[in-house]
């Protein structure tokens, strides 16, 4: 299950793991105008863990979930 809110800075997506068997805390991804946060509560500190990604390392991470084993680079396409 998850959930989107869009604020007055950025878009809030929470992921709530569902299932049978060993789960995990929420995670909240936070969609800024020139960054991307994931946070986590680290259950055995209780303290807030957070990844920030630059808008390159988000489009990145969008093609490598479709794309075999390897080393890649993203080129941008050129302006006609």
């Amino acid at each position: 299950m998850f959930s989107i809110e869009h604020t007055f800075d950025a878009s809030v997506i929470t992921l709530v793991d569902e299932g049978v068997g060993h789960l995990t805390e929420d995670i909240t991804i936070n969609a800024f105008e020139d960054c991307v946060t994931i946070e986590q509560v680290d259950p055995t500190t209780d303290i807030v863990r957070r990844i920030t990604l630059s808008l390159s390392q988000v489009q990145d991470l969008a093609a490598a979930l479709n794309l075999p084993e390897g080393v890649y680079r993203l080129k941008q396409a050129e302006a006609e």
